[in-house]
């Protein structure tokens, strides 16, 4: 296995809830995980989590919902309407519906649909589909 560059670990109140969330709603898979510390990794193409139950080990402040203010995770999967049906078959509440984004690089403009959604512990996930790139 390759490890990514960079891999966000994410704190979690209930590690059982978040491995549910993300494996059986989002359709993660664990690659590995240490049950005896709440420990998993977590891959979905490319992209790499790794949750952890809350500890004193890497705790800076306290941890109160919802985690993660100030940072959303944009994970670009390649359709999201899976990711949505998986979502509302479940009742999960999404933050913000589908939207398409044209973002300006230099004299291009890089397209994306995209949604976002809290996790339990109220981390912001923005999955993201390309849309291709278009002239200024």
């Amino acid at each position: 296995m390759k490890f990514n560059s960079l891999i966000p670990e994410l704190s979690v109140s209930d590690i059982d809830n978040s491995i549910s969330f993300y494996v059986d709603i989002l359709g993660f898979n664990i690659e590995y995980q240490r049950e005896e510390v709440g420990f998993a990794f977590l891959v979905l193409g490319n992209v790499q989590i790794m949750i952890e139950k809350n500890n004193d080990t890497w705790t800076t402040g306290k941890l109160s919902y919802p985690y993660g203010r100030g940072i959303n995770l944009q994970i670009e999967v390649d359709d999201i309407s899976l990711l949505l049906g998986r979502l509302k078959n479940e009742k999960y509440p999404i933050f913000v519906e589908p939207e398409d984004h044209w973002y300006r690089i230099n004299n291009e403009y890089y397209g994306v649909r995209e949604f976002l959604v809290l996790d339990p512990d109220g981390y912001l996930l923005r999955f993201s589909q390309e849309l291709g790139m278009r002239p200024e």
